[in-house]
């Protein structure tokens, strides 16, 4: 695993070296910057889905639940609200969302991928009604600065959101590695079946899971909000397969058990780089497009085929 982990990071070098040479000011301060800022905000959204992948599961709501985060957000500071009061509330009605999906995954062992997808449509749709399909406001200036590509912290010519990344994706090592929670969730997704005679309760770790998944999501939208300026309700909708793609490209197996999260981050950087090499090349924003699509699935057929852990034990 260590040794597509390497790979991932190898190919997203070899990536930037290209378009170094193809492009004028490819590998430009600014330019780096604006990368790395894109890359964090993929790794963030990723992170929950890394979590539930690990599981076994997926959770294809992480596109609305940024939505959500974005416009709610918006919406409620836009009214005057405190804006930590603000981020509570996001934070709770995602993670009711996410224990919801977990609860009805475990619980009735509903397939996660019909699941999710219906429960970030209805939430999608509930956004669209409270704002009548025109959300306002924006996020305080401070979560700009945070996101903001001129920004730098402490000396390093990046903004905050770079550094915190990178911090987080520690955390979250440690969380995997060293902790009863990541013990049983690696033990869970690699074989399901035995998981409850080593005393794992797969409906507690599910729920905690895409609650987990839920928060980041959300926490991402509110990031982007900072990013873009103004609220968006689709603004989360090319997370939709990138943040999968983001996992499986850093070594986290779709049959759970085997991965985590330096892969992810591996994961983010190689797909930034593939789409801001397409858009630097002068492709029109529908070649892009089809261009990234067909990378993710040659990426994914290659990385993506690892057989379940419980196959071979």
């Amino acid at each position: 695993m260590t040794r597509r982990i390497l790979a991932a990071f190898a190919m997203a070098a070899g990536l930037h070296l290209l378009g170094t040479l193809l492009i004028d000011g490819y590998s430009a301060p600014f330019a780096v910057r604006a990368l790395l800022v894109l890359a964090s905000l993929l790794a963030v959204a990723s992170f929950g889905q890394t979590l539930v992948v690990l599981l076994g599961g997926i959770d294809l709501s992480v596109p609305f639940l940024i939505g959500f985060g974005n416009v709610v957000a918006a919406q409620l500071y836009g009214q005057g609200m405190p804006f930590a009061l603000v981020c509570a509330i996001v934070a709770v009605l995602a993670a009711g969302l996410g224990a919801l999906n977990g609860l009805l995954s475990a619980g009735l062992a509903v397939h996660p991928l019909i699941l999710t997808l219906g429960s970030g449509t209805a939430v999608e749709g509930a956004v669209l009604l409270w704002t009548k399909g025109f959300p306002a406001g924006s996020a305080p200036q401070f979560v700009a600065d945070f996101v903001s590509i001129g920004g730098s912290v402490g000396g390093l010519p990046v903004p905050l959101l770079v550094p915190a990344t990178a911090v987080l994706a520690l955390l979250l090592m440690l969380l995997l590695a060293r902790s009863p929670f990541g013990q049983r969730l690696y033990a869970l997704g690699a074989n399901p079946a035995a998981a409850p005679y080593a005393l794992i309760r797969p409906v507690a770790m599910a729920m905690a899971t895409y609650t987990i998944s839920a928060l980041f999501a959300a926490g991402a939208g509110v990031l982007l909000l900072g990013f873009t300026g103004s609220a968006y309700a689709d603004v989360g909708q090319p997370y939709l397969f990138q943040s999968i793609a983001a996992v499986v490209i850093g070594g986290t197996a779709l049959t759970g058990g085997e991965g985590g999260i330096a892969g992810t981050v591996a994961g983010a950087l190689v797909l930034t780089e593939a789409n801001t090499l397409l858009i630097g090349l002068g492709l029109p924003p529908a070649s892009v497009e089809a261009a990234l699509g067909a990378v993710i699935l040659l990426l994914v057929s290659l990385y993506g085929r690892t057989p379940p852990l419980r196959a071979s034990i």
